[in-house]
């Protein structure tokens, strides 16, 4: 069964707020070049890679919604929509709840004082759910996640405000690996990730391709698509038996984004 991933239209992407470090109103988005890698991203995953894409309507009002992946945290065929921390965003939170009730899911809804930012703050490898909190997500959506799926939830503490989102920095792959990068959690966090993934599962990216957002990587089976990035980079995924995409982000990468961004297996 082809894997199923939710995108939206990036008609009215743009950046019209700071909410995150990378966004800045006074360098704005090329919204032909937007438009041309948007697209490129969704012809790589529907018709390079079989991905089953559906698409969410968007909205004039939230220029961030194209960035799905913090549309909800799914489980099954339940979907736990987001409580998004910054005003500017909390708007999405009905369109994506409509949308998923018209399409079958189960939505769920965080309670009111918890801010959650869905699958940009929580990833499944194996079967735990690892969630980071501070910039975006409260460590109290955690246990409320925890006893709301009979699942594991672990924290992870960000603390580089460059990568404000667990997925900025962090995506596990197929076959137990993860692409991750050390800098972006304290000390406890990088001691868990060391206890919980074996270190010849572990694929560890430097500052610059951190800075490139070679972490926010989109994984079908053994292929990973990622922002251009190092040769370095991709070599090691080819070592660990991965075929790598590459495909330009950069005016993504204004409003803090990549390829995860972009996208939520549902």
């Amino acid at each position: 069964m082809a894997e199923k991933i939710l995108m939206c239209r990036p008609d009215y992407y743009g950046i019209k707020y700071e909410i995150n470090p990378w966004m800045n109103m006074n360098i704005q988005a090329d919204n032909k070049k937007a438009l041309l890698q948007w697209e490129n991203l969704y012809s790589i995953l529907k018709e390079r890679l079989q991905v089953d894409v559906k698409l969410v309507e968007p909205e004039d009002d939230v220029p961030d919604m194209v960035f799905t992946a913090n549309a909800a945290v799914m489980y099954g065929k339940k979907a736990i929509i987001s409580r998004f921390r910054y005003k500017e965003r909390q708007p999405e939170e009905k369109y994506f709840a409509d949308w998923f009730n018209n399409n079958g899911y189960e939505v769920i809804f965080m309670p009111d004082n918890i801010a959650f930012e869905g699958a940009g703050d929580a990833l499944y490898y194996k079967n735990i759910l690892f969630s980071g909190y501070v910039p975006r997500t409260d460590i109290t959506a955690h246990t409320y996640l925890s006893q709301l799926l009979k699942i594991e939830v672990i924290s992870l503490e960000l603390v580089n405000k460059n990568f404000y989102h667990v997925d900025t920095c962090f995506c596990p792959l197929s076959d137990d690996f993860l692409i991750y990068y050390p800098k972006a959690f304290d000390s406890y966090g990088n001691k868990v990730i060391e206890r919980y993934v074996p270190a010849e599962k572990r694929i560890i990216v430097n500052e610059e391709e951190a800075s490139y957002f070679t972490c926010n990587a989109v994984n079908i089976g053994k292929n990973v698509v990622t922002n251009l990035t190092t040769k370095r980079f991709s070599n090691l995924l080819k070592e660990k038996g991965f075929n790598h995409i590459q495909t330009d982000m950069s005016e993504y990468m204004k409003a803090g984004g990549a390829c995860k961004c972009l996208t939520l297996k549902i």
